[in-house]
């Protein structure tokens, strides 16, 4: 079973990336978003798409219209992840059988996102709006609703969150930053997967 958890690559560089997500892969993360304000994102998708598509979900991040969603998709990317919740984005997506995952803060974005076909969601920023705040939006979100916090979430506060009831995580800069070498990346991956494994409630 693939672990809940996606990779952010933001900043990363179609030179760089199929040996960046190589690492990110071998400590077990399989889903691996390129955000679209990255350098040249679309070359990156279909870079890791060649090399890695057989094993691991390939998508975008920072995604904010349809015309973005359908470029992905050309790109043969399958994955589709937005900082906000804009039903027409998520619509597109599902359309095209590509998972959705829209950021959500309050109940009417979350129910917005589902009822517009979201596979989850992703509460963004999650250090923001906290433990409390999160736990009050689950308990509202119909059985079975996918919820990844995102922003803040990683090593040092995994137990916390999946105590109090995420299903899993997107990890930015606590996994990589613009400049950080392959084997960097590969140890920062595997020290959060340790983490979220020993998190287990």
């Amino acid at each position: 079973m693939s672990l809940p958890l996606i990779g952010i690559l933001r900043g990363v560089t179609p030179t760089d990336v199929v040996e960046i997500a190589g690492a990110v892969l071998a400590a077990g993360i399989t889903q691996i978003e390129v955000p679209l304000n990255s350098p040249e994102p679309l070359d990156s998708i279909r870079l890791l798409v060649d090399a890695f598509g057989e094993r691991a979900v390939i998508g975008a991040g920072t995604v904010l219209t349809t015309a973005q969603v359908r470029d992905v998709h050309a790109a043969g990317g399958r994955l589709i992840v937005s900082p906000n919740c804009r039903p027409a984005v998520i619509e597109e997506t599902y359309r095209l059988s590509m998972a959705s995952w829209p950021g959500i803060v309050t109940p009417s974005e979350a129910f917005d996102a589902l009822d517009a076909g979201a596979t989850g969601l992703k509460l963004f920023p999650a250090a923001q709006v906290g433990l409390e705040g999160m736990t009050a939006v689950r308990a509202v979100l119909p059985k079975g609703t996918l919820l990844y916090a995102v922003g803040g979430v990683g090593v040092e506060n995994f137990a916390e969150w999946r105590t109090a009831g995420v299903d899993g995580a997107g990890l930015g800069s606590a996994l990589y930053k613009p400049g950080q070498s392959a084997a960097q990346v590969g140890q920062q991956a595997q020290a959060l997967v340790d983490a979220w494994q020993a998190a287990r409630q």
